[in-house]
């Protein structure tokens, strides 16, 4: 499928699906849709990395379509005790943690609280790469060019943590490919990575992710974990490990 991209700054977007809402069936058209965009990376020294559980089904039909191999980007928010909905910071793969200072200066939470939370979600996230990878260290990303890929981008925050721990690893590019973004926020993340593919950028005062697809389900552990190892299974080498 091909539609007319617009390059502005690190950002590239599709004209046609500009402010519009259920423009993609689910996450796997999203995905073919974002693969079209990135066609110049196929076959490339390339590692595609999804933040589970949303950004699996995404990342595999775009690591398959463009022969790239796939891998994991763990990253949690720690929620609130009363809404686990609503984050307060996040936990990434590799220990990274980021508080949202500015949320937590309106809440009422303890340190010991505050820790309490960081503490179980560094749990949770040790606990889903186990899952995910096995006992497989992560391959060596330095001087390697990552696409890291999630299934939209509202607040941003966690797709950041990710971020700042591939910078850790010493990744010597990283482009964020997602289907859909708040515009706010996808300027705010581009400015922290090489390049952000974002299909459907929108505007406005409100936003959700969900708004982008026509059947938007929440994606549970199991079914990420079953796509992510019938698209691993006979995935190409993993760059920097040939």
């Amino acid at each position: 499928m091909r539609m007319g991209k617009r390059t502005t700054g690190k950002v590239i977007e599709l004209l046609v699906l500009h402010d519009r809402l259920r423009v993609f069936r689910d996450r796997v058209h999203a995905g073919e849709i974002l693969a079209g965009m990135l066609e110049n990376y196929r076959t490339s020294q390339t590692l595609v990395m999804a933040i589970p559980a949303g950004g699996i089904p995404v990342a595999a039909v775009l690591a398959r379509t463009l022969t790239l191999p796939l891998d994991v980007a763990v990253v949690s928010k720690i929620t609130l005790p009363w809404n686990t909905e609503a984050g307060y910071g996040a936990v990434a793969f590799d220990g990274t943690t980021r508080l949202n200072r500015d949320l937590l200066s309106r809440i009422r939470l303890s340190e010991g609280e505050i820790e309490e939370g960081k503490a179980a979600t560094a749990g949770k996230v040790e606990r889903r790469v186990e899952r995910f990878r096995g006992n497989r260290p992560y391959p060596d990303l330095i001087r390697e060019r990552v696409i890291l890929v999630d299934d939209g981008l509202a607040s941003g925050f966690t797709l950041l943590v990710g971020v700042e721990a591939l910078k850790k690893s010493g990744a010597r590019e990283i482009i964020v490919a997602v289907p859909t973004g708040s515009s706010s926020t996808v300027q705010r993340v581009a400015a922290e990575v090489d390049r952000l593919y974002c299909a459907n950028i929108r505007g406005g005062w409100s936003f959700a992710v969900a708004d982008a697809y026509e059947r938007w389900t929440d994606v549970s552990e199991e079914e990420a974990l079953r796509i992510y190892k019938s698209t691993t299974a006979a995935r190409p080498e993993t760059p920097g490990k040939g």
